[in-house]
């Protein structure tokens, strides 16, 4: 049965019907001399998941065989995330975009993961260009705002655009000179206006430079409390755009939204680690079309398919490289400790309690000694499921290279950074703290009174706090007691996700351990190698409250 599936979809692929949209009749796929836009977002590092950089390339092959013009683009997020990224931070992914021939790239939020100069080193790597119209050092850009390709005879203008919450979602530090102020920045600010005025003129100066088509490569994504800097936002207060791809959230949504004049603009967004492949054509009449070339198999293209690609062997000897110490065993787990909810998919890592937060949690809080320890539930990536444990698995779980760090802090900065994390629940947030030494309620019918500034930086609380009856141990916290706190140096030293109540405070403890040391010697040396049904489940350090006194 598997040979026969295997045969279909081979054929299917053949006949370049594979994995399309519904929305693209077979029949368009026909048509020659049409300009073909292959789009890729949101990879991080996994580069034979899905697709695969492989399937890319047989893809646009055809696509070429059949008189197609084809430009290959990324829209960010690409070098982090899984194994070969991290352990060479970030350049065995460039050198496989190279080697793909991609034509443009622009950033993402996590472009600036492995620090400024790092990314800086990885944009001069690259055969292709980075673009983006509101990255800036000191009011000046770094890169090109936007990049005109003559396909044929048509220009077609590619304008970038990265979501200026990486001042929040990435390394805030990394951003900053040695005094602590921002030098680089998105164009945040005054409302949402400075990023819609940087976008609107590289608009009209490529218009006026003779596009015929504006695409922009936006990594702004939807999520609501991104506003004012989503993908929506920016459609709303800009003209011009005829089609926006997009990054950032992960969504596989094909939309058509309204522009600041009223006139139709195409969104298009292809998912995460080559799920999809996203696609704008454009046909010798100007008609624009939008669409996936989407993979719905749990194995990638190339275990499947079978696909002849010269990207297979340079795919191959890349990991090759890091195959024998990343599948050592390590540990042995006898629960699955989850990200999702178990019955729906779901993921709570950024909204719940998980017994995956409690345990990374109490790797740190272990390691270091402190009284308490937290981790950001944006920096667990990945399940650590029942049975053996590898240094991989652990690598998929913290893949950002954090250090352990600990600091002395408050009472008082403990409760803010606590009530900082739940200011945006029950959406997701980055930010979410998993907890060790520590228990709390959060009252959720209590409306937020966090203040934060334009970068999404913590500033104060102006009202009822959400969080109440905290416990350190079993001692309710002492708002004027000074208490040691755990956790690592994006979160503790450089603001990471906003949390700027610790940054100025005494370090104990500074840049001890990497975070994937920190998890595999706390699983070997205090659980024995061995995690325990008292992983099982989450251990109730968060209690939600739903109504108040008297309700």
């Amino acid at each position: 049965m598997k040979k026969l599936a295997v045969f279909i979809l081979t054929l299917l692929l053949l006949l370049n019907i594979t994995a399309c949209d519904n929305n693209l009749p077979a029949e368009e796929e026909d048509k020659s001399n049409d300009i073909v836009i292959l789009f890729t977002s949101d990879v991080h590092g996994a580069i034979d998941s899905g697709w695969t950089y492989s399937g890319i390339d047989v893809l646009r092959r055809q696509l070429i065989a059949k008189g197609c013009k084809v430009i290959l683009v990324d829209n960010g997020d690409a070098i982090q995330g899984e194994i070969l990224a991290t352990m060479t931070s970030g350049s065995a992914v460039i050198e496989l975009m190279n080697a793909l021939g991609y034509d443009i790239a622009t950033i993402g939020n996590h472009e600036f993961d492995y620090g400024m100069d790092r990314f800086l080193e990885l944009a001069e790597m690259a055969d292709f260009p980075y673009i983006s119209c509101n990255f800036n050092k000191m009011g000046s850009l770094v890169f090109e705002p936007y990049i005109i390709k003559n396909v044929g005879g048509t220009k077609i203008a590619f304008v970038g655009i990265t979501t200026p919450w990486t001042l929040k979602s990435s390394t805030p530090a990394y951003f900053m000179d040695n005094n602590g102020s921002y030098v680089y920045g998105f164009m945040q600010g005054d409302e949402g206006r400075n990023l819609y005025n940087a976008v609107q003129k590289a608009v009209d100066d490529a218009r006026a430079e003779g596009a015929k088509y504006v695409i922009a490569m936006a990594h702004l994504g939807n999520v609501a409390e991104h506003s004012p800097y989503t993908y929506a936002d920016v459609l709303a207060n800009t003209s011009g755009i005829d089609v926006l791809v997009d990054g950032h959230s992960h969504d596989l949504d094909q939309v058509k939204m309204k522009n600041k004049e009223g006139k139709d603009v195409l969104r298009s967004a292809c998912g995460t680690k080559l799920e999809a492949i996203g696609y704008v054509r454009i046909t010798p009449d100007g008609t624009i079309t939008t669409g996936l070339y989407k993979w719905d198999n749990e194995e990638n293209a190339v275990e499947l398919l079978g696909l002849d690609s010269y990207m297979n062997e340079a795919c191959k000897k890349a990991k090759e490289t890091l195959a024998k110490t990343i599948t050592e065993v390590v540990a042995t787990s006898k629960v699955d400790l989850l990200t999702k909810d178990l019955d729906t998919g779901v993921r709570i890592v950024r909204n719940q309690e998980t017994n995956i937060g409690n345990l990374c949690a109490d790797a740190y809080r272990f390691l270091s000694g402190a009284d308490i320890a937290f981790v950001n539930g944006g920096g667990i990536r990945s399940d650590l499921l029942k049975g053996d444990i590898t240094r991989e698995d652990i690598l998929k779980v913290h893949p950002f290279g954090n250090m352990l760090c600990v600091c002395e802090a408050t009472g008082q900065e403990i409760l803010d950074a606590l009530e900082f994390s739940a200011h945006a629940w029950p959406s997701e947030t980055g930010g979410w703290l998993c907890p060790s030494g520590i228990s709390y309620e959060i009252h959720t019918y209590i409306e937020s009174s966090v203040e934060i500034d334009e970068t999404g930086m913590f500033v104060g609380v102006n009202g009822e706090y959400r969080v109440k009856n905290v416990y350190v141990g079993d001692e309710p916290l002492d708002l004027n007691k000074t208490y040691t706190v755990a956790s690592h140096n994006y979160m503790l030293q450089n603001m990471g996700d906003g949390y700027t109540m610790f940054s100025d405070n005494e370090f104990l403890q500074d840049n001890v351990m990497l975070d994937v040391q920190v998890l595999i010697t706390y699983i070997t040396k205090h659980l024995g190698g061995v995690i325990g049904e008292e992983y099982k489940e989450a251990q109730g350090r968060i209690i939600f409250v739903e109504k108040g006194p008297g309700n």
